[in-house]
């Protein structure tokens, strides 16, 4: 079996990215390597960065984060393609990420924007062991795709966009998404992937794959399903809702909502100590 190696160690903090081998490509994930209940953090049309704030958090009490940048996207190496870049398709290729790190004991999972999407799939699928289920600010229902990403459904669009046009797009939709937290650093340090082509590509496959179908197919087995659910909601997101999460919690059993104030799409990065506690509190009791 593969063994992850590491790669280097992000800054004042316990936080390692490290790699392991998923279709022949290096798969990178962001984690706290230490002993206890593994929590698996999925991001959306971002990359494993929105997790990095709370990941010390969920590690100091006792958890094993783990937040892994899909095929193709943030630092992971490879390309999506129209068929890989579907939400079916991703989950798939987390089930042999999570394979791939010898993980076989039960897990919770965690989704950001479209990764919420992968998450709501990979619970009901049943591949892994999904015994908590938590989504931040996800896509729900037919939420989803926003306007800046279902653009890109359209071929002519992606044929005939720049790299500097997509990322002029993606620095406008990465400011409004931090809200109260953007500063220009922060700003292009999310922006960083993007400016390799490859990460491009995936992206607007990524964005051409975006389908409401993919969640909209699954609400009936979620009001089935008995595991427990979390929703963590910044209140001033413009992207997703908090209406959507009104309702997911209002129609899906066993669901709790905790409302992030002052906190837009990622509320990792507007209250990180709010967003942590709320996890803990839900993974460990």
């Amino acid at each position: 079996m593969p063994q992850p190696t590491e790669t280097d160690q992000t800054a004042e903090t316990a936080v390692l990215r490290r790699t392991v081998q998923v279709d022949g490509h290096a798969a990178s994930y962001l984690t706290v390597p230490q002993d206890g209940p593994v929590v698996l953090l999925l991001h959306g049309t971002y990359w494993s960065r929105v997790w990095l704030p709370v990941l010390d958090l969920l590690a100091d009490a006792g958890l094993r984060p783990i937040a892994v940048d899909l095929p193709g996207l943030g630092r992971s190496a490879g390309e999506l393609t129209p068929d890989t870049a579907t939400v079916p398709a991703l989950a798939d290729w987390v089930t042999r990420f999570v394979s791939a790190l010898g993980l076989t004991g039960p897990i919770a999972v965690v989704g950001h924007d479209i990764g919420g999407a992968v998450a709501q799939h990979l619970l009901v699928a049943g591949d892994l062991n999904v015994e908590r289920f938590a989504l931040a600010n996800s896509v729900t229902y037919d939420s989803w795709p926003v306007p800046g990403v279902a653009r890109f459904r359209d071929p002519e669009v992606v044929a005939a966009v720049t790299a500097e046009e997509l990322l002029a797009a993606r620095r406008q939709a990465v400011t409004a998404a931090l809200a109260g937290a953007a500063t220009e650093p922060l700003i292009t340090e999310y922006l960083d992937p993007w400016t390799d082509a490859r990460v491009r590509r995936s992206w607007m496959r990524l964005a051409g794959a975006a389908d409401s179908r993919f969640t909209l197919e699954l609400v009936p087995a979620l009001r089935e399903s008995p595991v427990p659910k979390l929703l963590i909601w910044g209140e001033d997101d413009t992207f997703q809702r908090i209406e959507y999460a009104e309702r997911f919690a209002a129609e899906i059993p066993h669901t709790r909502l905790v409302r992030i104030p002052d906190a837009g799409h990622i509320p990792m990065e507007n209250a990180p100590d709010a967003v942590a506690g709320s996890l803990v509190d839900f993974l460990t009791t």
